[in-house]
């Protein structure tokens, strides 16, 4: 198995913004780039689950991103 150093982790938020005239839903979405390295897979979710609860803004997608280096 190839070992890598993690570089860094993004984290996309993909919010449901309503629909359009032919009812088509319209998604906005936010990057956070300032992401702890050691941030766990369910710290990374419970982010979005915080925000959907504060805002009551329906969040459709997640995506994390983690860079490596590998050897």
């Amino acid at each position: 198995m190839a070992k890598g150093l993690l570089l860094g982790t993004k984290l996309r938020l993909v919010f449901e913004a309503g629909m359009d005239d032919e009812g088509n839903p319209l998604y906005k979405s936010k990057t956070f780039s300032n992401v702890k390295k050691e941030a766990t897979v369910d710290q990374l979710l419970r982010q979005p689950m915080g925000t959907w609860i504060l805002t009551n803004i329906l969040v459709r997608f997640v995506i994390a991103r983690r860079n490596f280096a590998t050897n």
